[in-house]
């Protein structure tokens, strides 16, 4: 009898300790800024700085209006830039595809959106950056 207790009891940790290996592991970003578009130019800065750390992947949210982004600057607090193309039409609250940013974890000074200035959008759309570690 006692050694079909401790079987069960044996069996049941078992399962408790494998069930925690099989769930899913949220990913975080962080947000780095937002930047609402002016329209009169066709281009945006928006300024990160080291004190965000160092990132591996980027993402683009769209929100507020719609938004044709062609390409965007990335500058690394180093002074190498790395250009991204886009070539997206982003509609209000969509995101970019995950953007691997090369040569590893790297500061980011600042980031240059190019985008039509032509838009027929009544609202202004606001540009949001997330990156992951």
């Amino acid at each position: 009898m006692n050694t079909r207790i401790l079987s069960i009891l044996f069996t049941a940790a078992l399962f408790i300790s494998f069930s925690s290996f099989s769930q899913p592991r949220k990913v975080k970003w962080d947000r780095l800024g937002s930047r609402l578009v002016d329209y009169r130019a066709d281009f945006d800065v928006m300024q990160v700085g080291a004190k965000e750390g160092g990132f591996t992947k980027l993402k683009v949210m769209v929100t507020g209006g719609a938004l044709n982004m062609h390409r965007m600057v990335v500058t690394y607090m180093n002074g190498t830039k790395e250009e991204i193309q886009l070539r997206n039409s982003f509609a209000r609250g969509t995101t970019s595809r995950v953007i691997d940013i090369k040569g590893g974890q790297r500061l980011i000074k600042n980031i240059k959106f190019v985008y039509d200035t032509k838009n027929l959008a009544r609202k202004k759309a606001k540009i949001h950056v997330y990156g992951r570690h």
